[in-house]
């Protein structure tokens, strides 16, 4: 079945707001098997909305739209759309009593008249109950075709689509879809296409699907079967077979778990404490680690050195040391993971040191040059790394590849 995506909202055209819906519903419906050719944002104007549902209806057998469904004059979304199914508009009895006990929860006294437009409804409408918001969703079956309302604000869209649509959506699909998220690091995506190109070559089902993230690559192996066991099977020997021929290169197989979770998994299996210094990352890499849930039980410090004199006095890297060989070189990241350790009486600590840019660069030092080192069980490791991009994305892949480094020197000393 082919499904398109419609965000209504002129403050996305203008890039007032991010739109996430799109992403989030754009990756559920990947899981469901729907076919999505087309996603269109369109602004609040009835003409232009009118023309761009008739089109998907055209093309598509299920249309979904978030954004629209409000109280305002600019809400337009249900309006439009029953016009162009030819439904009549009618009040909704359950849909008024929700929405007079939501405002009576949250004492209001007088509700504004233009709330009740919320109420009114296509006739023959399914009504989706919305437990964090005003608007219901609704559902319009026609034609053989399905136009699907959300409201547009995300905590009111999202559990909306998965309690509600995602069940009607899975009941319409003759096959079930599953998949299962291998994740890669330390590891470039053409290597990584090279490595499993036979099978990427002969797939038909399951396939493999690569995907690039910054310092990373996800593959998703995903199945069509008639039941989710059948399609766990047949994900299962390929999954293996990926594990194999990347070995410690997979940090991950699970889809929610990003890499500082499994690092911190990791350190929390082993029992290990760990701490940072960071100095171009300014704290990017502590805060990725604290991000993780539980954390504390590992995570005992980490500090921002960014000058000189922060190095000397808080890690105790040797004033000859920079002097000699530069804050951004091997010996001083060596010394700030070695400093981290002792501090802090850690197991084990991770250092970045690094000219993030734009300025600050040299010939011998250009930007963008950093060394991560990381000091475990009285040995130092250093990585040297020369990234390309801006500030932000230099910063960035210093702290994928300072996990990464994290995660495989905890795997070589703990095999």
């Amino acid at each position: 079945m082919v499904c398109e995506l419609i965000s209504v909202g002129t403050e996305l055209l203008l890039g007032n707001i991010v739109n996430t819906n799109t992403r989030f519903l754009a990756e559920k419906c990947a899981l469901l098997g729907l076919s999505m050719y087309h996603q269109v944002t369109v602004g609040d104007n009835r003409e232009r909305l009118a023309e761009t549902i008739r089109t998907a209806l055209k093309r598509s057998d299920i249309v979904i739209l978030t954004g629209g469904l409000g109280p305002t004059e600019d809400d337009l979304t249900k309006e439009v759309c029953a016009a162009v199914m030819n439904c009549a508009l009618v009040e909704d009895a359950h849909t008024r009593a929700r929405i007079e006990e939501y405002f009576r929860g949250i004492s209001v006294k007088e509700i504004s008249e233009n709330n009740w437009k919320q109420a009114i409804v296509p006739d023959g409408a399914i009504i989706l109950d919305n437990d964090n918001g005003t608007a219901p969703g609704l559902i319009i079956e026609k034609f053989g075709k399905s136009a699907i309302l959300l409201p547009g604000p995300p905590n009111e869209m999202c559990p909306l689509f998965m309690e509600q649509v995602y069940p009607y959506l899975q009941k319409l699909q003759p096959e079930v879809i599953r998949s299962q998220m291998v994740k890669i690091c330390g590891i470039g995506e053409s290597k990584v296409e090279e490595k499993i190109l036979d099978l990427i070559n002969r797939q038909t089902n399951p396939t493999i699907a690569p995907y690039a993230k910054t310092g990373e690559v996800h593959l998703r192996v995903t199945a069509k079967a008639e039941n989710e066991e059948e399609a766990d099977k047949m994900i299962k020997p390929v999954v293996k077979e990926i594990k194999k021929r990347f070995g410690d290169y997979v940090y991950s197989t699970r889809e929610e778990e990003t890499l500082e979770m499994a690092v911190v998994r990791l350190l929390k299996k082993l029992e290990l404490t760990v701490s940072t210094a960071e100095s171009c990352t300014g704290g990017l890499l502590a805060a990725r680690l604290v991000n993780v849930p539980g954390v504390s039980d590992v995570f005992r410090e980490g500090f921002i050195t960014y000058s000189n004199k922060a190095k000397r006095k808080i890690l105790d890297v040797g004033k000859g040391t920079l002097k000699k060989y530069g804050a951004v070189s091997e010996q001083t990241a060596k010394e700030m993971a070695t400093g981290g350790v002792f501090a802090t009486d850690s197991d084990v600590c991770i250092a970045i040191t690094g000219i993030a840019g734009p300025d600050g660069g040299t010939e011998e030092k250009p930007v963008g040059l950093v060394y991560i080192a990381c000091y475990l069980k009285d040995k130092v490791s250093v990585e040297q790394y020369l990234f390309k991009g801006n500030r932000e994305k230099i910063r960035e892949q210093a702290v994928v590849k300072a996990l990464d480094l994290l995660r495989r020197s905890i795997l070589v000393q703990y095999r």
